[in-house]
């Protein structure tokens, strides 16, 4: 019985070590990354916009037969356009395709050229006004954020933030592994005691 009572003791205390050393680690977001992230989310709403422009402008060029060049112009900048979204989304297996992208003086520089194709040549007539209304937002906006790329890219600001995105992902790595790490602690703990209960 007094055996029986130490091996109960020896358990709960080591029940409640395991409870105390456990981990529980709350990793806080790096608020550098979340406006960069906010600032590509709207990098990217305001390339949409553009994208939707030139292919209402493209549908209107070629049912009225205005002008089939500017139809054309516009599906070019359609597809241009598309690769502005793509980079915003800094998905590794396109990005190792368009490596200059990762550089945000160029980026900025693919931002102002869509946004100056978008204006350019636009039939501004007074039964499209939410067409031209849609398409100076769209152009103005992508054209704005193209410069803080320009600006932001001479600042070395870029660079930075790959920095900080591969020190995110080792620290996640590494709470990873320690997490994993508590898990088989806790498993050999339950083993352990397992044993001694049947030893009792």
């Amino acid at each position: 019985m007094a055996r029986g009572g130490e091996a109960e003791g020896e358990n709960s205390q080591r029940g409640g070590n395991g409870g105390t050393h456990g981990v529980r680690v709350r990793l806080r977001p790096d608020p550098f990354l979340v406006v960069c992230r906010v600032f590509s989310v709207i990098t990217a709403f305001a390339a949409l916009l553009c994208i939707a422009t030139n292919v209402l402008s493209a549908i209107r060029a070629f049912t009225t037969q205005s002008d089939i060049f500017d139809g054309i112009f516009r599906c070019y900048a359609v597809v241009i356009t598309i690769f502005v979204v793509v980079a915003e989304t800094e998905w590794g297996f396109i990005m190792q395709f368009l490596k200059v992208l990762e550089f945000w003086v160029a980026r900025g520089m693919l931002q102002i050229f869509v946004a100056v194709m978008t204006k350019a040549y636009f039939d501004d007539s007074e039964d499209k006004e939410w067409l031209t209304l849609l398409q100076n937002i769209a152009s103005y906006m992508l054209l704005g954020c193209g410069v803080l790329y320009i600006i932001a890219g001479i600042l070395c600001i870029g660079t930075l933030k790959r920095a900080r995105q591969k020190k995110e992902v080792s620290r996640d790595q590494a709470v990873k592994d320690l997490q994993e790490l508590e898990r088989r602690r806790e498993e050999l703990e339950a083993l352990l005691l397992v044993n001694e209960e049947e030893r009792v």
